[in-house]
């Protein structure tokens, strides 16, 4: 016969407890675990998409270059029209050099927590001992207590 929750022992009920906490902490890590794979899984196949859709672009950019040189060649030798159509990209290539530069330059070097960690190491190490700490200020004690 089933003992009711009156009539149950402290010990089986903080067994049961622990028991029902750890079938829960488990299934909460599965869970996460799946959501994990399955978010994992479209992260992926968006970041393909992502990079496909860049090749593609490159292309295009690619083409374009030609058909401004073309263009261009109307009225210039065709060498010209290349030779303008490069100086531009490399133009527009030295621009995004220099504002990447700048930015870089402006990056502070976690400073904050560089002095988070240096105050965390001064309240671990006290100067002075403290009660926990055995005779740090006192000369040793030889056996015959001396």
């Amino acid at each position: 016969m089933p003992q009711t929750p009156e009539e149950e022992s402290l010990g089986s009920l903080v067994a049961q407890a622990s028991s029902h906490i750890s079938t829960l902490v488990r299934s909460e890590i599965e869970l996460a675990k799946a959501e994990f794979r399955f978010d994992a899984k479209r992260v992926g196949t968006a970041g393909a998409a992502f990079a496909a859709a860049a090749f593609m672009a490159h292309l295009c950019l690619i083409l374009v270059s030609f058909a401004i040189a073309y263009f261009l060649a109307q009225w210039l030798p065709t060498w010209v029209s290349f030779l303008i159509v490069t100086v531009i990209y490399l133009v527009a290539a030295g621009a995004l050099v220099f504002v990447g530069i700048r930015r870089l330059k402006g990056l502070s070097g976690m400073k904050r927590t560089t002095q988070s960690l240096k105050d965390l190491k001064e309240i671990a190490t006290p100067d002075e001992p403290t009660a926990g700490q055995v005779g740090l200020h006192r000369e040793p004690v030889s056996r015959d207590g001396a």
